[in-house]
């Protein structure tokens, strides 16, 4: 739900402050005040410090101890939120050092909504006899209790008496109450109390403010123009970055294409290199094939030699056995005899 991403309770309790700064000196405020040990919280505690009435209408029913209890716009206000305040009220009074420290009759609940609960008041005026009286302008007094209490409807208090509260609200108005809101927001928008619920309502309300509304528009320029100038100073500043930091990675991009360029040149080389490597082993194992193909041929002419010297020996040695020296010298020089006389030793 969007309300979980508004910070309703933080502009609540900064708008009530608002409503009621004219009377700050006598009234102190605690946003979700601790109740019990166990992280049971108010919405918010306003003490009333002296004993001077509240004068705006909204903190007139104000006793010593205020609790308040406060409904978002989406929100309802039920039976079972009344019995938990009231519970918180009752464990409120408990939590003291000494027996009846505080007195119910210094307590009052304030339950804050933007739609009238009358469910709630119904099954309170059958249960408890609790009836309602409409005090003032969006205001129910609760009667018949030993505890003071109210509602507060947000949306039917006089814009005019309560303007942050009233603006609480998802649907603001574009009227002149607006205008008023902007300009007082104008005057007060150092204060932490006034930026924090403007930012709430501008937040709930960010498509209605910024929409082509002459009158509010007018004066939300002027009001945020110091803001919008440094926002879009910020953007542009940002912007700046976005292009140096893009042109930086186009630069490293187009580093990175001529690595990949030089590697791929490199591999190309390397490939060229590896395949003339390939060439010399093929030409060098060529070469050893034909050196091998060499010495075998060497070595078979070498045998034969030896063969056929030994052959010639052996003939010599049976020609000089026979001593026929004249068959000798004719052998020399005449290789048909010479194979004649193999043939005669059977050689």
């Amino acid at each position: 739900m969007a309300d979980d991403l508004l910070q309703w309770h933080d502009g609540f309790h900064a708008s009530l402050q608002i409503e009621l700064q004219g009377e700050a000196t006598h009234l102190e405020f605690y946003p979700e005040h601790e109740l019990y040990k166990k992280a049971l919280r108010v919405d918010t505690l306003v003490i009333k410090n002296s004993d001077l009435p509240v004068q705006k209408k909204i903190g007139k029913i104000f006793r010593k101890h205020n609790l308040i209890e406060y409904k978002s716009p989406d929100d309802t206000l039920n039976i079972n939120d009344f019995y938990k305040v009231y519970g918180y009220a009752c464990l409120y009074q408990s939590k003291t050092k000494k027996i009846h420290e505080i007195s119910m009759t210094d307590v009052s609940i304030t339950f804050v909504c933007s739609h009238y609960p009358r469910k709630m008041l119904k099954i309170l005026q059958k249960e408890r006899g609790i009836e309602v009286e409409h005090t003032d302008k969006g205001i129910c007094k609760l009667k018949n209790d030993s505890i003071a209490m109210q509602i507060i409807i947000i949306n039917r208090l006089p814009p005019e008496e309560n303007r942050w509260l009233s603006s609480l609200t998802k649907k603001l108005p574009m009227n002149r109450n607006t205008e008023q809101l902007l300009i007082e927001y104008q005057r007060h928008k150092d204060s932490i109390l006034y930026q924090s619920a403007m930012d709430l309502i501008m937040q709930a309300n960010k498509e209605i403010l910024e929409g082509e509304y002459s009158m509010v528009s007018d004066v939300l320029k002027e009001i945020f123009k110091d803001e919008w100038n440094e926002k879009e100073r910020q953007m542009q500043e940002k912007e700046s970055r976005m292009q140096e930091k893009e042109s930086r990675m186009q630069e490293k991009e187009s580093r990175m294409q001529e690595m990949k360029s030089q590697i791929q040149q490199k591999e190309s080389q390397m490939q060229e290199k590896e395949s003339r490597m390939q060439e010399m082993k093929s030409q060098i194992q060529q070469k050893e094939s034909q050196i091998h193909e060499r010495e075998l041929l060497l070595k078979k002419k070498e045998e034969s030699n030896e063969k056929r010297e030994q052959r010639l020996n052996l003939l010599i040695r049976h020609l000089l056995h026979d001593n026929l020296i004249g068959d000798l010298k004719v052998t020399s020089e005449d290789n048909a005899y010479l194979e004649q006389m193999y043939q005669r030793y059977g050689l």
